[in-house]
C-alpha cells in the first residue's frame, strides 16, 4: 500500500498553524516570549526590557557566543533628494578637496543624461576624473575584480557611482580594495563564504547617483555579487562601505524601461517587508565583543521600523502606477524616495529569506531571460528573483509575529479587522500574490523561471551559506538538518504561487 503524501503547500500551512500556537501561547517571560514586544511598548517597557536583558546576561558568567544583543546602531549615508540635483556633484567633489575622481558606470548609463550632468559638473569645477564604464548588471566576482584593478591603477582620492545598484555596489568594492591593496578578495566577503573581516578604517569619499529606484544601495554599506565558483550570490557588508552622499535625482529614473521599474520596485517591496518582519535586534546572537563587529544587518528595531513600513506603503501605492504609465513622474519620484527609505530600513535591520533564497535563484538560472532587459545573456533580475518566493516566505514566517504580518497585509489594502492571528501569513501571501499578478509580466513561481523539483537540492545548497541574512529569518531552525527541510519546503511552495 503506497504512503499518503500531503501536498507541500498544505504541509507548510499545517506547520504554520502549529507554530502560530507556539508563538501565541502565553509566554513565560514578558520580554522575550513575544517577538513583537519591543515594537509596541511604552518607553518604561523598553527600560524594563533593557534591565531584564542586563540582569540575564551579566548576573552569571556566560558563553559570549550565546549572549543576545542588547543594542542597535543606526548608520546611513547623507541623502540629497530633488529634481536636478545631479548638477551639484562637481561642487561636492570640489568642496571635498578631491583631485582625482574615478567615475563608475555601465555601458548603458554612460550615454544617459545623468552621466552628461556629472561630466559637465566635474569639468565646470575643474576636478580631474576618469570613467570606468565596464560594470556588469548583476555583477560577478570577475567583473568586480576587473573594476578593482582599474581603480588601483588610477589611484583616485574619491569615487562617483552613476547607475543602478550593480554600479554602486561595484564602486563600493573598488573603494574598499583600493584602500586595502594587499587584501585577498575573500578577506572581506561575508562569512562563511569568506572571512568576514571588518572594515577597520575610513574609506575614500564615495558619492552615489542612483538611476534606478530599487536597491537603496546609495544608503547602505552592502555590496552584492555572484561568486561564480559557488554558484551563488554573496557580498560584503560593513557600515564603512556606505557612500558619503547619495544624490537622489528623480529626473534620472525617467529613462528606466517599464520592466526595470517593475523589478527594481519589487526589490523595494521585499526590502521593506523583510526588514519589517525580521527578528528583533535583541534576539540576535552573538553579541559583538567589540562594536566594530556589530553587523550592519542587526534585526528589526524601532528606528528601522519607521522607514520600512513607510517604504512598504509607498511601494504598494506607487509601483503599479510607475510601471503602467511612463509619464507618471510623480509615481516615479515617489518610488525613488521609497527605495531610499527602504535602504535606511533594511540597511540597519537587514533582510532574510526572500533575499537569502534569491541568490541561488539568480546564480543557478536555468536559462531564463526576463522580458524588457536589453542584455544578450539569460538574466533573472534581482527584484524578480527576490519576489518570486515572497508569498511562500511570508506564509512561513507569519506565525512568528502575526501582528506584523497583518499590519503588512493592511498596507496592501486588506481589511484585517476580523482576521485570526493564525491566518496572518496566509493572508499576506494572498495579498502579495494578487499584487504581483496585477503588476503584470511577473513569473507566477519558480516554474515560470524554468526551475523544476530537480533543481531544489541545488537551490537549498546555495541558500545555506547565506548565514548573514538567514539568521534574521523568524522561525528558521538553527539545526542544519531541520533548516534544510524548511528551505526545501519553501522552495517547493514557491514553485507556483
Amino acid at each position: 500500500m503506497s504512503a499518503i503524501r500531503i501536498a507541500p503547500t498544505r504541509a507548510v500551512r499545517a506547520m504554520n498553524l502549529l507554530r502560530t500556537v507556539q508563538y501565541t501561547h502565553p509566554p513565560s517571560c514578558p520580554c522575550h516570549g513575544n517577538p513583537s514586544h519591543h515594537h509596541h511598548q511604552p518607553s518604561s517597557g523598553l527600560l524594563a526590557h533593557a534591565k531584564a536583558n542586563l540582569q540575564r546576561n551579566y548576573a552569571t558568567p556566560m558563553d559570549s557566543s550565546r549572549q543576545k544583543e542588547y543594542a542597535f546602531e543606526m548608520a546611513a549615508s547623507s541623502i540629497r533628494f530633488g529634481p536636478g540635483v545631479t548638477k551639484e556633484v562637481g561642487m561636492d567633489f570640489k568642496n571635498l578637496g578631491a583631485k582625482r575622481v574615478c567615475v563608475v558606470t555601465d555601458n548603458v548609463v554612460k550615454d544617459l543624461n545623468a552621466m552628461k550632468q556629472v561630466i559637465e559638473g566635474l569639468t565646470r569645477e575643474g576636478v580631474e576624473f576618469t570613467v570606468f564604464d565596464g560594470c556588469r548588471i548583476e555583477p560577478k566576482d570577475s567583473s568586480i575584480k576587473e573594476a578593482i584593478t582599474f581603480s588601483k591603477n588610477y589611484q583616485p582620492d574619491a569615487f562617483l557611482a552613476v547607475g543602478g545598484g550593480s554600479v554602486i555596489d561595484t564602486a563600493k568594492c573598488m573603494n574598499l580594495y583600493t584602500c586595502y591593496p594587499d587584501a585577498d578578495f575573500l578577506d572581506f566577503v561575508n562569512a562563511p563564504v569568506g572571512k568576514g573581516r571588518p572594515v577597520d578604517k575610513p574609506l575614500k569619499p564615495l558619492i552615489a547617483v542612483p538611476t534606478t529606484a530599487g536597491t537603496g544601495s546609495e544608503t547602505t554599506g552592502t555590496a552584492i555579487f555572484d561568486l561564480v565558483a559557488q554558484r551563488a550570490k554573496t557580498g560584503i557588508a560593513h557600515r564603512n562601505l556606505k557612500p558619503t552622499l547619495g544624490i537622489c535625482d528623480p529626473l534620472n529614473t525617467r529613462t528606466m524601461p517599464s520592466a526595470v521599474h517593475a523589478s527594481s520596485g519589487l526589490d523595494v517591496l521585499c526590502h521593506s517587508l523583510e526588514s519589517w518582519t525580521a527578528i528583533p535586534y535583541y534576539e540576535r546572537t552573538p553579541r559583538p565583543t567589540n562594536p566594530i563587529n556589530r553587523p550592519a544587518y542587526q534585526g528589526a528595531n524601532p528606528i528601522s521600523d519607521i522607514f520600512s513600513l513607510q517604504a512598504l506603503r509607498s511601494t504598494v501605492k506607487y509601483l503599479p502606477r510607475a510601471v503602467k504609465d511612463p509619464e507618471d513622474h510623480e509615481a516615479q519620484s515617489q518610488m525613488l524616495l521609497a527605495a531610499t527609505l527602504a535602504g535606511v530600513g533594511f540597511g540597519n535591520a537587514g533582510v532574510h529569506l526572500c533575499h537569502g533564497m534569491s541568490y541561488p535563484i539568480s546564480g543557478q538560472n536555468p536559462g531564463y531571460k526576463h522580458a524588457g532587459y536589453q542584455v544578450s545573456s539569460p538574466i533573472i533580475p534581482h527584484g524578480v528573483s527576490v519576489a518570486v518566493s515572497a508569498p511562500a516566505v511570508f506564509r512561513f514566517t507569519g506565525p512568528s509575529n502575526p501582528e506584523r504580518h497583518l499590519a503588512a497585509a493592511e498596507a496592501f489594502g486588506v481589511d484585517i479587522s476580523n482576521i485570526k492571528k493564525e491566518s496572518a501569513g496566509e493572508v499576506l501571501a494572498e495579498a502579495l500574490t494578487k499584487f504581483l499578478a496585477d503588476l503584470g509580466d511577473q513569473p507566477a513561481g519558480l516554474k515560470d523561471l524554468g526551475f523544476t523539483n530537480e533543481h531544489i537540492d541545488g537551490l537549498v545548497d546555495g541558500t545555506i551559506p547565506q548565514a548573514r541574512v538567514l539568521k534574521l529569518a523568524p522561525g528558521l531552525a538553527e539545526e542544519l538538518g531541520e533548516e534544510r527541510q524548511q528551505l526545501r519546503a519553501l522552495f517547493e511552495d514557491a514553485m507556483t504561487h
